[in-house]
């Protein structure tokens, strides 16, 4: 695991990760009153595409980044529906009120946000919150964990699994172009079973041990950078389809472990 080891550079991870919460508490609070309540939907993409935004979205970023703005004034922040700010130093919040509006605007109940921390660039703190069922998928110096009804425990991705076994997922096939769609599809026939649908949920299910593989395309770095420690922390890898870091999002592959990992990336590449 390289729970540990994401924390060298910080003296007090615990007040963070207290800071952390309280992020996720007021974006949670900003957003659950717009859930199912028939909001109305705003589409901030052009040339017939469609990129739904809510009122919940701006309202969940602007919560977040106020109480970052008062308690960590030299810190940068860059999120999905506001400019970004520059740092006065080495740290970064990526933010992402809900990750998976589309999933927002339909009822279902798996999106999240997303509220990660960089440090000289690299992904080292994350959170995804599910406010409506209730659940946190976080990293930590002790592991990754989750919290939910039914209390608080470590997570640790599924170990030792052969591609042919395997469970893969994505969100949706409409997020690849011709030829990405092609190369998943090869990974795909390697696999035992694939499924769409889930957005952030996915990798959190890598995490916690359900789910061996995800493939994904055309991420912003606010998208994956809150989930690259937490899978990391859980003994999982995450990098882009070429194997290069994956904290500026694009072509992304969430693997359960090394070994996996190495066999998805020759299946992409084939």
């Amino acid at each position: 695991m390289l729970s540990a080891s994401l924390f060298s550079w910080c003296d007090d991870p615990s007040a963070l990760i207290r800071f952390l919460h309280q992020l996720a508490d007021a974006s949670g609070d900003a957003i659950l009153p717009h859930f199912r309540s028939g909001a109305s939907v705003t589409n901030k993409a052009e040339q017939g595409r469609f990129d739904p935004v809510t009122e919940a979205d701006r309202g969940a970023e602007a919560a977040m980044r106020e109480l970052i703005e008062a308690h960590y004034p030299d810190h940068g922040i860059y999120g999905e529906e506001f400019p970004d700010k520059p740092a006065n130093g080495p740290f970064h919040w990526a933010l992402d009120p809900i990750d998976g509006t589309r999933g927002f605007i339909s009822g279902l109940p798996v999106w999240g946000t997303l509220i990660g921390l960089n440090h000289k660039g690299a992904p080292v703190l994350g959170m995804m919150n599910q406010p409506f069922t209730r659940e946190r998928f976080w990293n930590s110096p002790e592991g990754a964990l989750y919290r939910g009804p039914g209390g608080e425990r470590l997570m640790t991705t599924r170990k030792g699994g052969r591609l042919a076994d395997a469970i893969l997922v994505a969100t949706s096939p409409d997020m690849f172009g011709e030829a990405e769609f092609a190369r998943f599809s090869a990974l795909s026939r390697s696999v035992r079973m694939t499924r769409f649908g889930g957005d952030c949920y996915l990798y959190c299910l890598v995490a916690m041990g359900f789910i061996d593989l995800v493939a994904e395309a055309g991420l912003k770095p606010f998208d994956i950078a809150a989930l690259i420690p937490i899978i990391h922390a859980a003994g999982g890898v995450v990098t882009t389809w070429d194997g290069a870091d994956a904290s500026a999002g694009g072509q992304i592959i969430a693997a359960a472990d090394p070994a996996l990992h190495e066999a998805a990336l020759k299946q992409l590449a084939a």
